[in-house]
């Protein structure tokens, strides 16, 4: 009776070794998950902090060959056509332009002031309406400055679409030069965002849009490491007929 008294308590002594050890592993697991996540949500924070700093205005005198101008605001383009005026370009190119509008109504959503002789307008603003978002403006700009045979450009858009801007302007055409020129509109404050509820929760999406712009090509890798090659057809080989006859 004893032995099989001593048989039980070994076997509950192992069980309870046995739980107390996966108790420890789930609580280093959970310690090392949580760590993680502080770092993760860490490093989230501070690239969300930088993002939210404005960026300066590259100060070139030179002129670039183009001047390009993302849609999306009326400060925008009538930056562009200052830059115009003032020689910074030789040629505006206005990408993802909607097709309902025409070169008269940008110029008179701009201002009339910006850019009074319409005539000089006409030579010097081209058009684009084939981009929706971002990656469309890259790649339609990319298109529009290879045929033109240009090399560098200054990109308008706001501050806080600039960073997205500029990576997918300088994966779609490497070889050209890029000057950032960011626009401040006034409903967009970048002094304490954070205390202001709708610039704060454009700042997070657009900063949202950045990261995955950023992830895109890993995993677009991923996909195409994923897929399988689908398998090849085997031609059969005709029968031979007989010849001898039995």
């Amino acid at each position: 009776m004893s032995q099989f008294g001593g048989a039980d308590y070994g076997a509950v002594a192992i069980r309870v070794h046995v739980v107390r050890r996966a108790i420890k592993l789930l609580r280093g697991g959970l310690c090392r998950l949580a760590i993680a996540a502080a770092a993760l949500c860490g490093l989230w924070v501070a690239g969300l902090i930088w993002f939210a700093t404005a960026p300066s205005v590259e100060d070139r005198d030179e002129a670039t060959d183009a001047i390009v101008v993302l849609t999306g605001g009326s400060l925008r383009l009538h930056s562009g056509i200052v830059l115009l005026r003032e020689g910074k370009g030789r040629v505006l190119f206005v990408s993802g332009v909607n097709h309902q509008v025409d070169l008269e109504d940008l110029l008179r959503s701009s201002g009339s002031d910006a850019w009074s002789a319409r005539d000089r307008a006409s030579c010097c603003v081209v058009l684009g309406y084939q981009a929706d978002d971002t990656l469309g403006n890259a790649l339609e700009t990319a298109q529009w400055i290879r045929q033109q045979g240009f090399h560098s450009l200054r990109l308008v858009t706001a501050w806080y679409h600039m960073p997205r801007g500029l990576l997918e302007f300088r994966r779609a055409m490497p070889e050209i030069e890029i000057v950032a020129h960011p626009v401040f509109p006034e409903q967009v404050r970048y002094e304490h965002w954070w205390a202001r509820r709708g610039t704060a929760v454009l700042l997070v999406n657009e900063y949202a849009k950045y990261l995955a712009t950023l992830a895109r090509p890993f995993v677009e890798d991923i996909g195409l490491a994923g897929q399988v090659a689908p398998p090849r057809a085997v031609r059969a080989e005709p029968e031979t007929a007989k010849s001898e006859v039995h």
